[in-house]
């Protein structure tokens, strides 16, 4: 259930103003830009005669595309963000195949949804902790800092990269659970899964991004990332009916945004609690993204050196 440390991501290919320095022992000198004397009237613009947006634009196709590449050029990663999570299925799958949980919900339309929202969870916060800590280490942040490129291009590059690979997860993984041998049923109303899984994705992947901030290393970014979903996930009831669990457990498990993902998830396939349950789980999981949105962005360091 743990992940294992992928190699360094391909640096990002951001569009850099020409007086950037491109020599490493130039790069050193560059001015810190959490450093007080530095003013905002220092950092250089848009290339003159050119277009803000259309710079932007570019940027933005450039970085989503380099974020593609590192995540599908670690075979260690894309075994835990695809396979890993159809291992988990074809345990539990097989091993309760044809038994009920309370209320007469098959064992399988429970525990799909559980799995799947931790393997998407797993990924979005994996990816941009490990890629955030790369940047800040190899000082790449304090690149695209002097470059027209604001950071929220480059957030966003990495948001699209995620949703991308939250989605193809849920193909893949929901093919898989429909097939006989495991017998997943889907509601007519499975399609509001969507929204509910972009919003998973960005409540983790700004979780992701606290991760990065703090951890200074990879082994550091693997230790705090498994410390935190790794119980996540059992508290939350992702492999097993949290109506197993004491009471004051399931009371915490509503303070941890797996269990808002999850329990969206198995509603929506079963077709059971409604719009207004549904609506409180993608409540929830904007207000995390939020939270962990302003801790990152108050944790956030362009360089080790600060």
């Amino acid at each position: 259930m743990t992940a294992t440390t992928p190699s360094t991501p391909s640096t990002p290919s951001t569009p850099s103003n020409p007086s950037t320095p491109t020599d490493p022992d130039e790069s050193a000198d560059l001015k810190d830009p959490t450093d007080p004397s530095t003013s905002k009237g220092s950092t250089p613009g848009p290339t003159p005669g050119g277009s803000t947006r259309g710079t932007r634009s570019t940027a933005y196709a450039a970085l989503t595309r380099a974020a593609f590449l590192a995540s599908v050029r670690d075979r260690t990663t894309v075994f835990f963000t695809f396979a890993f999570p159809l291992v988990f299925l074809a345990v539990f799958g097989l091993l309760f195949r044809g038994q009920k949980v309370d209320g007469g919900l098959p064992y399988i339309n429970y525990v799909a949804p559980g799995v799947l929202s931790w393997g998407v969870g797993n990924a979005a916060l994996f990816g941009p902790a490990f890629a955030l800590m790369h940047w800040r280490r190899d000082d790449i942040l304090r690149l695209v800092w002097r470059t027209p490129t604001p950071l929220p291009t480059v957030l966003g590059s990495r948001f699209a990269v995620a949703v991308g690979v939250g989605l193809c997860q849920a193909v893949l993984f929901t093919a898989v659970a429909v097939l006989p041998v495991f017998g997943l049923h889907l509601a007519g109303d499975w399609p509001l899964a969507l929204p509910l899984l972009v919003l998973g994705v960005a409540a983790f992947l700004a979780l992701g991004l606290v991760v990065g901030s703090l951890a200074n290393t990879p082994e550091a970014v693997a230790a705090i990332a498994n410390f935190v979903m790794v119980p996540m996930a059992f508290l939350s009831g992702a492999f097993y009916p949290a109506d197993l669990l004491p009471g004051w457990i399931q009371a915490f498990s509503w303070v941890l945004p797996l269990r808002f993902l999850d329990h969206g998830l198995t509603d929506v396939l079963a077709g059971r609690d409604g719009l207004g349950r549904y609506a409180l789980d993608c409540a929830g999981l904007i207000g995390f993204t939020v939270l962990f949105g302003l801790i990152a962005a108050r944790v956030f360091r362009w360089s080790n050196r600060t």
